[in-house]
């Protein structure tokens, strides 16, 4: 972007009220955080004007800012790299590394929220997944997990099905192709009709379970993602058949989602 252009557009923004000075520097500072990555830890001030589209001159002022506050730091080429206030953050405990210690909050408010009992699944090597925690309903008949850790196929319940479908497709596939035996009388085991449930999956963002792993069962879950971003688990609801009828289940789908999506965030998943 050039001068001119650059200058157009502030001043477009500023006739809609949208960038304040404060607020716009902060959006200039994160375009310039998000430039480096794992493939390019270090940058020179043209790339980096360049990835932006901001002008040079721009973003050596904002670059000289973020330096003076640890967001960046300069190299001895005198190019730029992510800075040690960042490393501190990310070394000071206090973002939760593992996927227990980042759902277990937004857990306890699901089930606040619903009163039933709100399940952790976390994706394993080999495609498969565990239930690894679970905040269980007060209702004296509810779901209870008792099988903490034991793999299970992603094509069975609603919990591996939100995983596979955002799993590559050449992954997913293989899982698909398959046997897949019946584990309840209402287990899918046809691939075409499982490929349907999953593209219904991406569109919506939540999957469910019509009793398809544990009798009487119902569930309805949505996928949790990392900073990759992939899928890396999935939180869900589950209750008896009879306090969950199918229109109560696509009522506490975006529920599940934004809890999901919670959880993604503290992962350092950034929302679209």
């Amino acid at each position: 972007m050039s001068e001119t252009t650059e200058g157009s557009a502030n001043a477009e923004a500023r006739g809609n009220g949208a960038a304040r000075p404060g607020v716009q520097a902060i959006d200039r500072a994160v375009a310039i955080l998000q430039c480096f990555s794992p493939r390019r830890p270090e940058m020179g001030i043209s790339d980096i004007a360049r990835s932006t589209g901001l002008s040079t001159s721009t973003a050596h002022r904002i670059l000289a800012s973020m330096q003076a506050n640890g967001l960046v730091r300069q190299t001895v080429q005198r190019r730029y790299a992510l800075g040690p206030l960042l490393v501190q953050l990310a070394r000071s405990g206090a973002f939760p590394t593992t996927l227990r210690d980042a759902a277990l909050g937004a857990m306890r408010e699901l089930r606040a929220l619903v009163d039933e009992t709100v399940g952790l699944h976390e994706l394993l090597p080999g495609n498969q997944r565990a239930v690894i925690d679970q905040v269980e309903s007060h209702h004296a008949l509810r779901r209870t997990y008792t099988e903490l850790g034991v793999p299970i196929p992603l094509v069975y319940g609603a919990p591996g099905k939100a995983m596979l479908a955002f799993l590559p497709r050449a992954q997913a596939e293989e899982l698909l192709a398959g046997p897949i035996e019946a584990v309840t009388p209402t287990t899918v085991t046809d691939p075409a009709e499982l490929r349907i449930e999953l593209d219904a999956v991406r569109q919506r963002g939540y999957a469910l379970s019509f009793s398809e792993r544990t009798p009487g069962i119902r569930t309805v879950s949505a996928p949790v993602f990392d900073h990759e971003p992939g899928v890396v688990g999935s939180i869900s609801v589950s209750a008896p058949e009879s306090r969950m009828p199918e229109d109560r289940m696509y009522e506490l789908g975006p529920e599940v989602v934004r809890t999901a999506g919670e959880i993604s965030e503290v992962l350092g998943c950034a929302r679209p």
